[in-house]
């Protein structure tokens, strides 16, 4: 791997947001190409986090889903900026109010989640979801890119970094 390609790679590591049930674990689609195989170990517990995190997220309970951020994160998403923890929490809620009746879910896009480990700290988890909700009073459903950057500290895993792009 290239050292630019390297480091967009990290540089695009981290989360929505946004798998209505639990992921079932099959091998990435950088194991099938031939490259060196990720942990599966690692990728059991990353796509068993995501599917809860999502969980929470299409049931709308922020309480819950707000368990999956560390404090210091860091939301960078294409079209609307840089958000804080708290900045990102009210945006869920404001999602959520504005979707109280309606559709509002992500699903996570099959084959598409990749995971790797970041010596020291966590992992990186890049995928594709599907995320529909209502925007400017019309449903609004695409298909998007998203990495998370999870930290593993005292037992705990939780997203740092999320970049949400390609919108």
């Amino acid at each position: 791997m290239s050292r630019n390609r390297r480091n967009t790679c990290v540089l695009l590591t981290a989360m929505a947001l946004l798998a209505g049930a639990c992921t079932t674990v099959k091998p990435t689609p950088a194991a099938q190409a031939g490259k060196a195989p990720v942990s599966q170990e690692l990728y059991r517990t990353i796509a068993r986090q995501d599917s809860l995190m999502f969980v929470a997220f299409n049931r709308h309970d922020v309480e819950k889903l707000q368990t999956f951020f560390a404090e210091d994160l860091e939301f960078y998403h294409d079209k609307g900026g840089l958000a804080n923890f708290q900045q990102t929490m009210q945006g869920f809620r404001n999602l959520f109010d504005q979707n109280k009746t309606t559709g509002l879910n992500r699903q996570l896009v099959p084959g598409t989640l990749e995971v790797f480990p970041i010596s020291g700290y966590g992992a990186v988890e890049t995928y594709e979801h599907r995320f529909c909700h209502v925007e400017n009073g019309k449903d609004d459903c695409g298909t998007f890119k998203n990495m998370m950057v999870w930290r593993l500290k005292d037992g705990q895993w939780k997203v740092t970094r999320v970049v949400s792009y390609d919108h």
